[in-house]
């Protein structure tokens, strides 16, 4: 089984969802903040590989979600500097396992990376399931 670096939100109930599902595979799962990890563009770029620019963004993100950002419009230097300055559009989770980087949690592309069991948490455990609009939920330190 794998030591799974974990960047999440704090508070993400489907990165809930999908630490407690790495667990229960086996898997040991090392959680950190990604809103408050020091990143640079080159240690962020390896976890986006070869998917679209797109595909980089957190689709749930209020600034997306508004259309004041439109990923597909952004070429990977724009994109990478968009999310150094503001980390809730990197998408999430960004998982590292010995040296291999990921992006998102697409269940398919993480069981033939990792292995995963069959008890798979109901419904769709990577698009956010709150309907956002111009503002994120809450941070972990403002719910009280």
């Amino acid at each position: 089984m794998a030591t799974v670096v974990f960047y999440e939100k704090p508070g993400c109930g489907n990165n809930t969802k999908q630490k407690v599902w790495l667990a229960a595979s086996g898997h040991t799962v090392l959680a950190k903040n990604l809103l408050t990890e020091k990143w640079t563009a080159e240690r962020l770029r390896p976890f986006f590989g070869e998917l679209p620019v797109a595909q980089w963004f957190n689709p749930a993100a209020p600034r997306v979600k508004s259309g004041e950002v439109d990923p597909s419009a952004c070429d990977a230097q724009t994109a990478l500097d968009m999310m150094l300055a503001e980390p809730l559009l990197i998408r999430r989770p960004l998982m590292e396992v010995e040296g291999e980087f990921r992006a998102g949690f697409d269940t398919d592309a993480v069981n033939a990376w990792l292995g995963l069991n069959d008890a798979k948490p109901k419904g769709d455990i990577e698009a956010c399931p709150n309907q956002h609009h111009a503002k994120s939920c809450p941070s972990p330190e403002a719910v009280t």
